[in-house]
């Protein structure tokens, strides 16, 4: 997509209104089941999990699963199950990660960690992979029990690579969009390939799902990245700067190093290499991400991948209404403010 393409697109705002709609019968489904398989007798547990999984409006990843059953021609209940498994898996990321990141916020929220305590918020994140894993098992379904663990897998290492390089500011784009992918994307990617495994579609079928999934889950992160310097903590949810802070080598930084060349070096190797900050440090950040083009970039780059993930929607029909939905979804997840 050239820039004035990219223009055009942003001027025409998107809804999931319609994806959301469609999705409603479902996904009330979907929240029942979750709701119904976070409780325990230990009290901590899904009083926790509330304060997390209670947060999240649109749970876009099984909201993924489900409309990818559907678009792919699946009518009974067997994504299901599938969908809420894709919760659970998400949200003990998330409780694992705040804990890791030592995160102030989540989802608009005081993060896990800091009410209950690390210990309790890592348990309470097994608890959920647990949870997750019994429901792939009824599910009843080899094949989406062998994406979703994969995924599992692949999130964790993802993770752990990024926590090795989190200051390593000659990180190169390749190795960071490979962090992203496995750590965001390849649960979007399994979210909407095991959808389309439960309705019985075809491999190329489930392949074309999978790897719109995966284009979805690199925007959204692109954005994600972006936000953290362009956003506001009243529409985020969480404080912008997060990662700045944290010291975490995200595109538009990157690209801000490599942008400014070395005028900026003792600036970066402070702030970020080794975390030595002041209070004016992020807004210094910001105006060279922004001085060189660095968020538009990274924008941009999102905006590829939203495109590429709806081009792998061609064979579908576009009488599906399933199929516009998802369009919208994935100019959604690069038009977003939070």
């Amino acid at each position: 997509m050239d820039a004035a393409s990219a223009t055009v697109a942003r001027q025409h705002a998107v809804s999931i209104e319609g994806l959301l709609e469609l999705a409603r019968p479902d996904m009330a489904k979907v929240d029942a089941l979750i709701r119904d398989r976070m409780q325990s007798p230990v009290s901590v547990i899904p009083a926790l999990a509330e304060h997390l999984i209670g947060g999240s409006a649109k749970r876009l990843r099984p909201l993924l699963t489900i409309a990818a059953a559907r678009v792919a021609g699946g009518e009974d209940d067997a994504c299901i199950k599938l969908a809420a498994a894709v919760e659970f898996i998400h949200t003990a990321t998330l409780l694992h990660d705040d804990v890791v990141d030592s995160s102030q916020l989540r989802r608009g929220k005081v993060a896990a960690h800091l009410i209950w305590g690390a210990p309790a918020s890592v348990l309470v994140g097994d608890f959920l992979f647990a949870r997750a894993f019994e429901l792939m098992v009824e599910a009843g379904s080899m094949q989406a029990l062998e994406i979703l663990a994969r995924a599992s897998r692949v999130i964790a290492e993802g993770e752990v690579l990024q926590l090795t390089r989190a200051h390593d500011l000659n990180l190169s784009q390749d190795l960071y969009l490979e962090i992203i992918k496995a750590k965001t994307a390849e649960l979007f990617a399994a979210a909407a390939e095991a959808g389309a495994v439960s309705a019985g579609a075809s491999p190329e079928r489930c392949e074309a799902l999978r790897r719109f999934g995966q284009d979805l889950g690199l925007a959204f992160q692109l954005i994600d990245d972006a936000l953290d310097y362009t956003g506001a903590s009243d529409t985020l949810g969480k404080n912008p700067g997060d990662d700045f802070r944290e010291g975490k080598a995200t595109l538009p930084l990157l690209l801000a190093i490599a942008g400014t060349g070395t005028a900026e070096k003792p600036f970066w190797d402070r702030a970020v290499g080794r975390r030595e900050q002041t209070d004016e440090d992020f807004a210094r950040a910001c105006e060279l991400i922004a001085s060189t083009g660095a968020d538009a970039a990274t924008l941009a780059l999102a905006e590829n991948y939203a495109a590429t993930a709806k081009s792998r929607l061609v064979d579908f029909a576009a009488s599906n209404s399933w199929r516009p939905a998802l369009e919208d979804l994935a100019d959604f997840a690069v038009q977003r403010k939070a």
